[in-house]
């Protein structure tokens, strides 16, 4: 069962054959202010516009469960490096209005196996609304 995807490049996914395990899912959505001093009175605020919003979640790449964690962490570092940007959707619905690019990853090999063949692995996203 597809759980969401950003794009056609990356499906989250969770079925007897494979799961591609998305996890923490944090979004922040903020405003950008001005603060204007004055004498004698308090400091006077000014809205400015809506900031950039961003999304941040963690993938779990098991092996065990289908999935092929090295092309993996291979692959979004590829669509990382070439400034890719799509839609993010999860459940069927967009997040946001706007598409998506991805800022950055950090992996975690967390099993490597005899020979160097990686077992499971997690990968930290950081994504930024793209205008």
């Amino acid at each position: 069962m597809v759980v969401g995807n950003w794009g056609t490049d990356i499906v989250f996914r969770v079925s007897e054959r494979e799961a591609l395990l998305l996890q923490n899912l944090t979004r922040t959505v903020g405003s950008e202010w001005a603060t204007h001093s004055r004498i004698g009175l308090k400091d006077q605020s000014e809205y400015l516009r809506p900031s950039l919003q961003q999304v941040t979640f963690t993938l779990v790449l098991d092996a065990t469960l289908g999935v092929r964690p090295r092309a993996t962490l291979d692959k979004l570092a590829d669509l990382t490096e070439r400034g890719e940007v799509n839609p993010l959707v999860i459940g069927g619905r967009r997040v946001g209005r706007n598409r998506w690019k991805i800022n950055s990853t950090s992996e975690a090999w967390n099993t490597i196996l005899n020979g160097g063949e990686l077992l499971r692995a997690s990968v930290n996203v950081t994504m930024q609304e793209y205008l």
